[in-house]
């Protein structure tokens, strides 16, 4: 960056930090900052909540994935990664089920009374790892369009963003989480508008649907990975599940279905950036759209930045609201005991340990792909439980075998110690789909041959 360019963007992030500190709710209620309801007592608007799911779910990593992928392998590139927002939809339908016929409130209660304590607790321990992982993730794509991975650049914005995030996250808990996401959401908008308008007109729109091919080591073995992995990935992820139990019925889910449908169009046309880098000629490295960006211009380096620091703000601060009431409510009800007076204090306490443990990772640098892809494969055992819950007796016993296979499964893959022959394909992601396929079928027969040996209704 020359020196003008390098006080715009600097200043940028400062100016974000200030819309973002007097535009967030400064006092609110217990209740607003676990819930997400107004001083008044109002429960945020469908509109609202389907802006606060689709930005909270477009995450800063997830669409530099997306370009990357769609760098690498041209249109079925971005569409393997878009397909991933399809289980908003699926998780909308799935909470609204548990609380129409089971009257859940929330997943961890929800575990407790029909799987046992010891599930629950594994869940949310699940939940912690994912949260835990949002953080470095998130912080990392905004550093890395202010320098070098393990530069004093790179790290100094990430802990800036992450600093800001904090602060208005700490005010207002969830009722800012969503109220900033609608601005955040606007702001994504417009900017990704801007981006393409820079860079649909370089080609026959075709071009972007032709490129790459469609085999199994191209890209077809990511976009069946994504197919199953959608069956359980939305559940361990609280930014979006805590948005589930907020409002009546109905109106989350028309918010879970809309917001769904808008985030894969949005991840698919944000794929684009990568299929043009590949038209162009551009070298695939680990972060497209900061390399494309700066062959835009200043304008189209900003608008990048931009896009990048909406869309991981809106995580992060949702990050922030989950582990809040995860540690302040949700466990303390699971230990049996009434949620603490102070529990606003204990969740603000918990939000500036892990904004702070969450970015060891960043500081030390890690690959962003890997804090989707395993962790979605960790939890291929959580489908069966949600969505064949009533269908298939519930039992603690196909509870666990489902969790666990999971879970081992996915650590096993991380560490390299798959054997060859679960690989379907010979491409990048051969085993991975491997073991999703085949891990997802144990699963799913771990979970229903119990409840045919279960007594009782």
């Amino acid at each position: 960056m020359t020196d003008y360019t390098g006080y715009l963007f600097w200043g940028f992030l400062v100016i974000y930090g200030i819309i973002m500190f007097l535009l967030s709710p400064k006092k609110v209620t217990d209740k607003g900052f676990f819930e997400g309801v107004s001083n008044t007592g109002e429960k945020p608007t469908n509109m609202m909540l389907m802006l606060s799911i689709f930005i909270s779910w477009i995450f800063a990593k997830s669409v530099t994935n997306a370009a990357n992928l769609g760098a690498q392998y041209g249109f079925v590139g971005g569409l393997a990664y878009a397909v991933y927002w399809l289980c908003i939809p699926l998780t909308g339908y799935a909470i609204y089920r548990l609380r129409i016929k089971y009257g859940a409130k929330g997943l961890v209660s929800f575990l407790t009374s029909h799987y046992g304590k010891f599930a629950a607790v594994a869940f949310s321990a699940a939940i912690l790892i994912r949260l835990f992982n949002e953080v470095w993730s998130n912080t990392s794509v905004v550093g890395g369009y202010y320098g070098a991975s393990g530069s004093k650049e790179f790290i100094w914005s990430a802990i800036i963003f992450t600093v800001i995030t904090l602060v208005y996250s700490i005010w207002g808990g969830l009722r800012s989480s969503i109220v900033t996401d609608v601005i955040q959401a606007l702001i994504f908008i417009f900017f990704v508008g801007w981006v393409m308008v820079l860079i649909l007109p370089k080609h026959n729109i075709t071009e972007f649907f032709t490129a790459g091919n469609w085999a199994l080591e191209t890209g077809v073995d990511m976009l069946l990975v994504s197919g199953l992995q959608i069956l359980s990935y939305g559940f361990h992820d609280p930014v979006l599940t805590d948005r589930g139990f907020i409002t009546e019925e109905k109106t989350m889910l028309k918010a879970f279905i809309v917001s769904g449908l808008l985030g894969f169009l949005a991840i698919l046309i944000f794929s684009f950036i990568g299929i043009h880098a590949n038209l162009i000629g551009m070298k695939v490295s680990s972060n497209v759209p900061a390399a494309l960006g700066q062959t835009l211009g200043v304008a189209g380096y900003f608008a990048m930045i931009t896009v990048m620091v909406s869309a991981a703000g809106s995580t992060l601060d949702s990050t922030f609201s989950s582990l809040g009431k995860l540690t302040a409510v949700e466990l303390p009800e699971l230990s049996g005991r009434k949620i603490p007076s102070n529990a606003k204090t204990i969740a603000i306490f918990v939000m500036i340990a892990f904004a702070i443990i969450g970015n060891l990772p960043m500081i030390m640098g890690t690959d962003i792909l890997k804090a989707t892809t395993i962790s979605g494969t960790m939890v291929i055992g959580l489908a069966p439980i949600f969505l064949l819950h009533g269908i298939f007796k519930p039992t603690k016993l196909g509870f666990h075998i489902s969790f666990w296979v999971g879970i081992v499964l996915g650590i096993m893959l991380a560490a390299g110690s798959i054997p060859a022959s679960w690989a379907i394909g010979t491409g990048k992601n051969a085993l991975t789909l491997g073991v999703n396929l085949y891990g997802l079928i144990i699963c799913t027969l771990g979970y229903i041959i119990p409840s045919f040996f279960a007594k009782g209704k």
